[in-house]
């Protein structure tokens, strides 16, 4: 009986009596989040001139987990889709696994300050994820910027 007391003795002198409610949440420390302008400066000359290359490399270039035979996460899957779904010329188009090179993976994070993979390039410019193609695909947009940009597999082919 003794041990009964004192343990309920012990556990309540370990609550807190009474506390205001805005004391009684968790403390959280504040998010830092760097912003995308110093993105630049982590990145690597070489790792940028190496992504700067491969932007360069084709009209399309798609970022992908995988290669478009066996892209290895389903946005990627997604995303090969709707540019074949498109009619994307393959001779215009190329895509770099990022899977192959952790370097590669972080640094196209930073080079678009676009959080996730994939990502599709056009002529350069950098267009967006998975989420964004979808949506263009849907609202007709894309269809109409890689008919702009020319890298549609021609009519008669």
């Amino acid at each position: 009986m003794s041990t009964m007391f004192s343990r309920t003795i012990f556990s309540s002198a370990l609550r807190p009596l009474s506390r205001p409610a805005h004391l009684s949440q968790p403390i959280r420390p504040p998010t830092f989040r760097v912003p995308s302008a110093l993105y630049a400066r982590l990145l690597s000359t070489e790792t940028r001139e190496a992504i700067d290359k491969a932007v360069a490399s084709a009209p399309v270039v798609l970022f992908m987990k995988g290669t478009p035979e066996t892209p290895q996460c389903g946005f990627s899957r997604a995303s090969i889709q709707i540019l074949g779904l498109q009619g994307v010329d393959p001779k215009k188009f190329v895509a770099f696994n990022v899977l192959e090179d952790p370097e590669l993976r972080q640094g196209i994070k930073e080079y678009s300050d676009w959080p996730t993979i994939p990502q599709l390039y056009v002529d350069k410019e950098f267009i967006g994820g998975c989420d964004i193609l979808m949506s263009m695909h849907r609202n007709g947009e894309l269809s109409k910027l890689l008919e702009d940009k020319g890298v549609l597999v021609a009519a008669d082919q």
